[in-house]
């Protein structure tokens, strides 16, 4: 048995699936959903941009509900092949949804952030050959302009695609504090600087008490937040699925049981 105990904090389905697949490594978890999924009413602009796609150099997924909410507007609207169309993803996880439907999808394989992304060469080389290149990005309802900031400063023109929004599900005062003194959690993760922001939001007052438990982290974006919080011991994951947190933490030190 491993001597972690952790708080996990993705959505409840994700939360759920990560746990069980800790378990089988002898990790304990508790799950409290940090970022609650509400997908957006579909609007003319959804199905009209999706007619569109073949107008698009690439698209970019940057997050799994992205991608699952994109692909129910891409059977509705575009049910033919888009085999020859690149499509790109921050991740390993998206990617996959996206790979499963069919597409042909590139992700970064060092990192899960937008930064990786813009790196890589499958995405750079089509932008660089199209005389006017164009990306689509499907999204959450806000979230970083890293990516559309960095591909327009090249010359590419791109257009945001929202399909969701992300929120912090209503918990009574004190749940989180309460959870990690029953469960006797030593360690936090969170999968995204939003899930950072919520977590400090819940914790109030108990934040300062929080920052002293090591916290996993998935670049070393979210990592900087952290440490700018007031977060003591940061750990990037340097990814968000599955494979990069155990590997981060069988790197640390093992807690006190």
């Amino acid at each position: 048995m491993s001597a972690w105990r952790l708080l996990l904090t993705r959505t409840e389905q994700e939360g759920q699936a990560l746990a069980q697949t800790l378990a089988s490594e002898g990790i304990h978890c508790a799950c409290l959903p940090l970022l609650g999924i509400e997908q957006l009413p579909e609007t003319p602009q959804h199905g009209a941009t999706i007619c569109d796609l073949h107008r698009y150099t690439a698209v970019i997924v940057v997050s799994k509900p992205a991608a699952r909410f994109g692909l129910e507007l891409l059977d509705r609207y575009w049910p033919q092949p888009l085999s020859d169309q690149p499509w790109f993803s921050v991740g390993a996880g998206t990617g996959q949804i996206l790979a499963d439907y069919g597409l042909t999808v590139f992700w970064p394989k060092n990192g899960d952030d937008s930064e990786a992304l813009l790196e890589l060469p499958e995405l750079q080389e089509p932008l660089k050959a199209a005389m006017f290149p164009r990306v689509l990005i499907i999204r959450g309802e806000d979230g970083r302009t890293l990516l559309a900031d960095s591909l327009r400063a090249q010359g590419v023109e791109v257009d945001y695609l929202p399909v969701y929004r992300r929120m912090l599900p209503t918990y009574p005062a004190g749940t989180l504090q309460r959870l990690i003194q029953v469960e006797r959690l030593n360690g936090l993760v969170v999968s995204s600087g939003q899930g950072l922001m919520h977590l400090q939001q819940l914790a109030a007052d108990d934040w300062p008490t929080l920052a002293q438990l090591p916290l996993f982290v998935p670049s070393p974006r979210v990592a900087e937040m952290a440490r700018e919080l007031g977060a003591v011991d940061v750990v990037d994951c340097r990814g968000a699925d599955t494979a990069a947190l155990l590997a981060a933490l069988r790197a640390q030190a093992s807690p006190d049981s």
